[in-house]
């Protein structure tokens, strides 16, 4: 079987002959550490990307079958963006940073965290109009036509393809800020919900023209990180309200054309917003983040039923272990496996401290589970 054909046949119940071995990429500074212990050259370390030729080179030196967000699509975001530039140089050494989002970011070089919001420029209706709606528009710009051409050549590599569908309100909440978010549905719910709209129809009509061309995607995937540790950023409430019409909308049209798995990549604690997502045509769970929240997939399985698959659940901190931290994980793993409509994949990125033996240990081991 080739890796599209099992992870089709997994996340459709299905029989497969193997488990295919699933990752989803890599912290900049793992790549950087494995260089310095000389698993891999300082030019694969700085050269690696999701589905870029070297990020296909590590797997085949690692053992890895594929990396899940190998995922692409047109441009779902500002456009132009905004050009970065250092606003203020601190005494502590720190930077004010304008991002290519219009936010202010307190950041400094050499850190691998997420760097603190500071301040925002979609403050108000004048911004909304002025800096950012027409960074929002439809323009064939958006889709690169040449591209999705050549990329009717994956299909001969085997290899799962996806659409990527965007964000209905992520990226609006990487611009807002949280507190800028928090701020904006209390004093203009109207703009906000204007806002969330303006960029959904944008991002709906990219996908559309990239589906036209006749491309076979096995499914499509959001990114949507919107909750935190206690749960969403925004009552559910709300985001029903503001963002449901818009995932079923975008969701309708790929069982359109035929694309029946919608995959989400939401961190934090989901459990509020899953019914609202798999009511309105979400279906799979994607990374299912167990070594920090616990395990979400198997309660989310019994609770909503085999309309809720995953890609995920497999907890990344024992690849910093040993082996029998491996091997208990891969056994857990074996159980979820058994529910159907699963495959396992580190959680997450694989951080700073993961062996490297290890990970070669576990993507050969999983590849040995026949389900």
């Amino acid at each position: 079987m080739t890796n599209r054909e099992r992870a089709y046949n997994l996340l459709h119940y299905k029989e497969v002959d193997r488990l295919p071995a699933v990752h989803f990429g890599y912290w900049n500074e793992l790549l950087d550490e494995w260089a310095q212990q000389g698993h891999i050259s300082q030019d694969l370390a700085k050269s690696w990307g999701d589905g870029n030729e070297a990020d296909r080179e590590l797997d085949a030196i690692i053992g890895w079958d594929f990396n899940w967000y190998r995922v692409r699509g047109g441009n779902n975001s500002l456009f132009p963006m905004f050009e970065p530039k250092v606003l203020e140089v601190l005494p502590d050494g720190f930077k004010r940073v304008q991002n290519n989002l219009g936010l202010i970011e307190r950041v400094r070089d050499g850190a691998g965290s997420i760097p603190a919001e500071d301040d925002y420029l979609l403050k108000d209706r004048a911004a909304f109009e002025e800096l950012y709606k027409p960074k929002m528009q439809y323009s064939e710009e958006r889709i690169p036509r040449q591209y999705f051409e050549k990329y009717f050549e994956a299909e001969k590599r085997g290899e799962p393809m996806g659409l990527f569908l965007g964000s209905v309100l992520g990226d609006i909440r990487s611009m807002l800020s949280v507190v800028g978010m928090s701020y904006m549905i209390c004093d203009d719910y109207d703009l906000f919900a204007e806002i969330i709209d303006t960029y959904a129809d944008m991002q709906y009509r990219v996908a559309e023209e990239i589906l036209k061309m006749g491309v076979k995607f096995d499914f499509a995937h959001y990114w949507e990180d919107i909750c935190f540790k206690n749960g969403p950023l925004i009552s559910p409430v709300m985001f029903e309200e503001l963002c449901a019409k818009h995932y079923k909308k975008r969701n309708d049209l790929c069982k359109k054309y035929g694309i029946d798995i919608i995959s989400l990549d939401c961190d934090g604690v989901t459990e509020r917003l899953l019914p609202i997502w798999f009511e309105n045509g979400v279906n799979t769970m994607f990374p299912i983040e167990i070594g920090t929240w616990g395990d979400q997939f198997e309660p989310a399985r019994k609770k909503y039923g085999k309309e809720m698959r995953g890609v995920g659940a497999m907890d990344k901190t024992a690849l910093r272990k040993d082996k029998a931290a491996v091997d208990a994980e891969i056994e857990r793993i074996r159980r979820l496996v058994g529910l159907g409509g699963y495959i396992p994949c580190p959680d997450h990125r694989l951080m700073p401290g993961t062996k490297w033996d290890l990970v070669r240990y576990y993507a050969d081991e999983i590849k040995k589970i026949r389900p």
